[in-house]
């Protein structure tokens, strides 16, 4: 039912990767950042507002979450932020273009398998070409079947798991809902694996 709008809404994941960027507010400033698969963009607003440099981005087949971007660039007085279509696993002169990088944002990317291994293609290629950056992202755990350890040993990435409570996003009113169902949140850190194989 959502398919269409999925990217027009403010999801719990969002909300609790904004929260991770304002707790860590005073290392932001002339960072260089890139939100994937934005949608409303908050993380990346948050990041922009508390000083860094955002290039926010999501597909290039959805012109709708794009121009969702550039809305929520204005309504936050952020004009100058630009928004790019990028597509999750295909090489577009826009992704080979990109600047460099220190952050990548992803909340909620980890929706459907299928795209899984498209994400994690994007997020090595960005990361090879970056190899000091790091892939911040949250997810919400939808299956217990659904992982992406193994397509992380595959694109030699290695994920840290982050602690919600490290933050203070453990808070039932951050990572709540007015969807059915629950809403367990998770956050990661991916990088390159060192090359000694960890």
């Amino acid at each position: 039912v959502l398919d269409s709008q999925y990217g027009m809404y403010v999801w719990p994941c969002a909300v609790v990767l904004a929260q991770y960027l304002w707790a860590h507010r005073r290392s932001l400033p002339r960072k260089r950042v890139l939100e994937i698969g934005a949608g409303v963009s908050l993380p990346g607003v948050v990041a922009a507002r508390c000083g860094a440099q955002v290039i926010l981005s999501d597909s290039e087949e959805l012109p709708r979450c794009l121009q969702s971007c550039r809305s929520s660039c204005l309504m936050n007085r952020l004009p100058h932020v630009p928004v790019l279509g990028l597509t999750w696993g295909r090489v577009s002169p826009e992704l080979l273009s990109l600047a460099p990088i220190d952050i990548i944002l992803g909340s909620d990317v980890f929706f459907d398998p299928k795209d899984f291994e498209d994400i994690l293609t994007t997020i090595y290629f960005l990361l090879e070409k970056n190899p000091h950056a790091q892939f911040w992202t949250t997810y919400q755990v939808r299956s217990a079947d659904w992982s992406i350890e193994a397509l992380l040993y595959k694109w030699k990435l290695k994920s840290i798991h982050v602690p919600l409570h490290s933050f203070g996003a453990d808070k039932e009113h951050l990572a709540s809902s007015s969807l059915p169902g629950r809403h367990t949140i998770e956050m990661m850190i991916i990088s390159l694996a060192q090359s000694d194989g960890t």
